[in-house]
């Protein structure tokens, strides 16, 4: 017994089964998570060293290099890249995509302890950790009060710090800004000389004095106690009261020769938020977490926390990666909902029966729930690709039943029964919907063989259509002829009555009259087309030929950017340059920012990083601000285009380095900058010059923004040369006299203050008028054991110079990278360009070489791996096609409806203004399976109609109008659900719109040809395979007359 008469005969049974697919399906989609893509497995890996105080030079020598040779040995490695910077080294190993990442970071720490063997004894420990793009905060809040910064800073850490870091999938809340509290005893060095006393002296005075000492136990009686000696500081005043004894034995009062105040500490820099200084937390998720629900409870903690805080302080959400993750999928569900309702109108306009239209329109719904169930069981998660792949899906999960219900139709048209109309309806066009699920369902199978990003993003995208597409296929073969038995009639047209009928009556009868005049129209069509063959062939190859004439005027790009109304300014002021000057040029950006309509809220950082990923910068040099923009519907422009007019402003402020860049899906994964080119050799200083002079050359072209050099320009830095042989004679040491040195300017921290349950330092250094004179060091006392007092300037030189702040490496050789943003242009059309002009304007010395690398090489890396896909596809829609026919030569017959999609692709990119990019380039994969079920169904159908002895003319006379109207449902429900899609309206758009213009342009005008090329190629081949025939002699084969034969297998 058929799978579709089983569904008849036993309607309990389908129904039932039904109701547990809905069941499954729902639990599934309530457990299932949401986020904005998929889960990303990074093969990448990186090793962190510290050596306190090297600088970049003795980095790379002592530690990067030992480093770099042993990860080389590391099985699997893709590439290997350092930075060598002051007391940091940081080695990342990419590794090939498919590595076991556990297994590749066991053998690197492996290699870590060989290499360690090399380091000098002060270098630590290296830490060996796996790069994550969950490591990014998802949440950052700001807080801003009128009390002391030090108040609202223990406040935050007491009340809002502790609260979300309690919260189930929050990894870590961290506390950026805001101010500490410090004892400070400030000394003279004049008044310490006087007496014969150094900064050391006072150190080791204060760490004496605060201690609690255990004293051992005594007997009274019949137990014992212990004794403390209770000596730690319990005011701040007991500070002053510590005595500090002179060589002559004098012991002098703290505060006699040293100011003592409780004060804030000293900080290089601060946060501002809309201009108010203020404290920002940032929220990071656990690896395993979800981003959306981890959200939803920091803003339900945040609600309670608001009943806490004094009113005084003022809480703003800086940026919440969720909120844009809820507007994306909302506005991907809307666009189900919008496709899926104009699939429906379209299939009651041509189905003209209410009945009719519900048995198809619940074929929608249950594949989709369907989905759910898989998508769960398979681990995924609710994100972009996976419901844009429902949003693909939800036109084509009726073509099945379109073709399976208008056959049903036509046999209850001609008299059958219900049952009987049902069974052999289905049963027919059973192969045919077959063939066609597999064909479509076959071009995704190269897609989980591609590596790189484009794996990661769009692998579950194709298993969530395969799945949509399964799940149709069998409510296709069981739920429709099963309703269709319950529930299908035919509406008489002679009962029509103009004065009688409904509006509803009306509109239906005008588009039967309007159907039937295209059927009426088709075929005189089809007719001219089969009398004039090499017309239609000439026509076709001529609309080709004109459509790739448009290809240079088609953008490439990687991954369209999605409007997330959040741009970053990064300030980098001249190495060294003191915080008032850094501040100046804040203020000019600030007030460039405060200007743009768009601007909702900005934070801002003078003095440090923000801290949002491995690189944690911090000086007097540097500043950024965060700026989120209103929500897109708020707005007319694009961030990218607010962006550009900031970064226009900006270039006209002298004295920093400013760059504005928008929030940046591909740099989060690891993509880089759009445009990136490495020039690699081993001596910097050739390096230079080299990197200056691509610097102009990429400035020049068209459409590139912010050209740089990652070569830095040099920190300015005293060094002290110390004299061994003058230190040992004074009975000293190089590490004593560091510390010396070391406490005066920086302080020293000699001990700590007890509060309750904190701790404040208490922090011993010279005066600010000490360090604000460069003679003052020279003339530094340095104490002897002796207790005599020796200048600095005896025990050694200070020499000025500058040194690189630090050193790149790429495989092992010396690198330097030249980077640039994008505007106004595809990345593919300026990176032509940027080559073009570097062939011909740089000459490279022996030893040196250039990479074109960032977005560009995942680019070219993408588009390899999906060219090869495509062409894989193609061969196994060719193979499940010769297994249904059973034909070597029909698959050739229904794959010209391929050629013929590359007008669409192409007009539909132009017309739109979008690039070529990798979600395009899906959908063009995707049209090799869609675009030849049209030509299956008219081919199947022409071949019944040949086999009841109709000669081939005839045959696709009467086919081609009995099967335009389910071709024509299938196309528009199809294009109509993805319309909203090819649109890109609402925010996370952008990623699938072209996508959906490739599909929604090639179906399109793939249709309106196959319906004529199909059967004029059927003809044409079907002739060449006559003359193979008769010239081989091969008399025999079904179907074979004087207007033609099969061609087949069998023949």
């Amino acid at each position: 017994m058929k799978l579709s008469e089983l569904s008849v005969r036993r309607p309990v049974t389908i129904v039932m089964m039904i109701l547990i697919i809905l069941l499954l399906g729902a639990i599934s989609f309530v457990n299932l998570n949401i986020d904005l893509f998929p889960e990303m497995d990074l093969p990448i890996a990186a090793v962190i060293a510290t050596y306190s105080g090297a600088a970049p030079e003795e980095m790379e020598e002592l530690i990067t290099k030992p480093l770099e040779a042993q990860m080389s040995t590391v099985h699997n490695i893709d590439g290997i890249q350092s930075f060598s910077a002051r007391g940091t080294s940081i080695i990342a190993v990419m590794f090939n995509y498919g590595t076991d990442m556990d297994n590749a970071t066991l053998e690197m720490r492996e290699k870590v302890d060989l290499a360690q063997m090399m380091f000098p004894s002060e270098a630590e420990k290296p830490m060996v950790m796996k790069m994550d793009p969950n490591m990014m905060p998802v949440m950052a809040l700001g807080f801003s009060s009128d009390m002391p910064a030090e108040e609202l800073k223990t406040l935050i850490e007491e009340e809002v710090q502790n609260k979300l870091e309690r919260i189930d999938g929050v990894a870590s809340a961290d506390i950026m800004g805001g101010a500490e509290q410090e004892i400070q005893v400030t000394v003279d060095p004049q008044v310490l000389q006087n007496y014969g006393l150094s900064i050391d002296s006072v150190v080791n005075a204060l760490r004496m004095e605060n201690r609690n000492v255990s004293a051992g136990d005594v007997a009274a009686g019949s137990k014992e106690y212990l004794v403390r000696v209770l000596g730690e500081f319990q005011a701040v005043e007991q500070v002053g009261d510590v005595t500090v004894a002179t060589p002559q034995g004098v012991r002098l009062k703290l505060s006699d020769i040293a100011d003592v105040k409780l004060t804030d500490k000293e900080v290089s820099g601060y946060i501002t938020i809309n201009g108010s200084e203020g404290i920002a937390v940032t929220v990071s998720k656990e690896t395993d977490g979800n981003t959306v629900e981890v959200s939803r409870n920091v803003r339900k903690a945040l609600e309670e926390l608001q009943a806490v805080l004094p009113d005084t302080v003022e809480m703003k959400t800086l940026f919440d990666q969720a909120e844009f993750i809820e507007l994306s999928i909302n506005n991907l569900v809307r666009n189900i909902i919008i496709g899926g309702t104009l699939a429906i109108l379209i299939l009651l306009l041509f189905l003209r029966d209410v009945r009719s239209t519900l048995v198809i329109g619940t074929a929608i719904p249950i594949s989709l729930i369907a989905t759910f169930t898989l998508v769960y069981f398979r681990g995924m998660t609710l994100n972009m690709m996976t419901l844009g792949g429902l949003a693909l899906g939800a036109g084509m999960m009726v073509d099945n039943s379109i073709i399976v219900l208008e056959n049903i139709f036509r046999h209850r048209q001609e008299g059958e029964g219900l049952i009987r109309a049902a069974i052999e309806g289905s049963s027919e066009m059973a192969n045919a919907i077959l063939a066609s699920t597999l064909t479509t369902i076959a071009v995704f199978l190269p897609i989980v063989f591609v590596e790189g990003l484009a794996s990661q993003l769009f692998t579950p995208m194709a298993f969530t259509i395969t799945f949509a597409l399964a799940a149709s296929l069998l409510v296709a073969l069981t739920l429709v002829p099963m309703m269709s038995s319950k529930v299908l009639t035919v509406m008489p047209g002679e009962d029509y009555n103009p004065e009688s009928s409904s509006r509803v009556e009306r509109v239906f009868h005008k588009s039967q009259a309007w159907f039937d005049a295209v059927d009426a129209k088709y075929r005189d069509l089809l007719q001219w087309a089969i009398n004039h063959r090499k017309t239609v062939v000439g026509i076709t190859v001529g609309t080709l030929v004109l459509s790739l004439v448009l290809v240079p005027f088609v953008g490439v790009e990687f991954i369209p950017e999605t409007d997330q109304g959040f741009y970053t300014v990064d300030i980098t002021m001249d190495k060294g340059s003191r915080l008032e000057e850094t501040e100046k040029i804040v203020a000019q950006v600030d007030k460039i920012i405060a200007d743009i309509p768009e601007t909702d809220i900005v934070f801002t950082t003078i003095g440090m990083g923000m801290g949002m990923g491995m690189s944690t910068d911090s000086g007097s040099d540097i500043a950024s601000f965060q700026v989120g923009l209103v929500d897109l519907d708020q707005r007319e422009r694009s961030t990218a285009e607010v962006v550009d007019e900031v970064r226009t402003k900006v270039e006209k402020i002298p004295g920093a380095e400013i760059t504005v860049s928008a929030a940046s899906m591909t740099s989060t994964m690891g993509g880089g900058t759009p445009v990136s080119i490495q020039i690699k050799g081993e001596d910097i200083a050739g390096l230079e010059p080299l990197a200056e002079e691509m610097v102009q050359v990429v400035s020049k072209v068209e459409g590139t923004r912010e050209v740089k050099s990652s070569i830095e320009g040099g920190a300015p830095e005293v060094n002290v040369v110390l004299d061994r042989t003058r230190i040992a004679g004074y009975g000293l040491t190089p590490a004593g006299v560091a510390n010396s040195i070391q406490a005066s300017i920086m302080g020293t921290v000699a001990t700590r203050y007890r509060t309750g349950d904190d701790e404040i330092d208490v922090r011993v250094r010279f005066s600010d008028s000490f360090r604000e004179n460069l003679s003052n060091l020279s003339d530094l006392s340095i104490s002897t054991p002796t207790g005599v007092q020796v200048p600095l300037e005896e025990l050694g030189e200070l020499e000025i110079s500058e040194a690189p702040t630090s050193i790149s490496r790429d495989d092992q050789e010396r690198v330097v990278t030249v980077s640039s943003q994008i505007f106004g242009r595809d990345l593919g059309s300026i990176m032509k360009d940027i080559q073009e002009r570097v062939d011909k304007e740089i000459i490279l010395p022996d030893g040196y070489s250039i990479e074109y690398t960032g977005e560009s090489e995942e680019m070219a890396e993408a588009f390899g791996n999906l060219t090869l896909a495509l062409i894989l596809a193609i061969i196994l829609v060719y193979m499940v096609l010769a297994a249904e026919f059973e034909s070597l030569m029909y698959p050739f017959i229904i794959m010209f409806a391929m050629p013929v999609t590359i007008v669409g692709v192409v007009l539909g990119l132009f017309l739109t203004g979008r690039s070529l990019s990798v979600p395009g380039f899906i959908g063009v994969i995707m049209l090799a399976g869609i675009v030849v079920n049209n030509g299956i169904v008219l081919v199947d159908y022409i071949n019944q109609q040949r086999a009841k002895g109709l000669t081939r003319e005839e045959a696709i006379l009467k086919a081609g109008p009995h099967r335009l109207r389910p071709i024509l449902m299938t196309t528009l429900t199809t294009v109509l659900a993805m319309l909203p899609m090819t649109l890109g309206i609402g925010e996370g758009a952008e990623l699938q719109a072209p996508l959906g213009t490739v599909v929604v342009g090639g179906l399109t005008t793939s249709t309106v040809l196959t319906l004529v090329v199909v059967p004029v190629m059927y003809i044409i081949l079907d002739n060449i395979g006559l003359k193979l025939r008769k010239k081989l002699r091969w008399d025999k084969g079904v179907g074979a007359d004087a207007t033609g034969g099969n061609i087949g297998l069998s023949d």
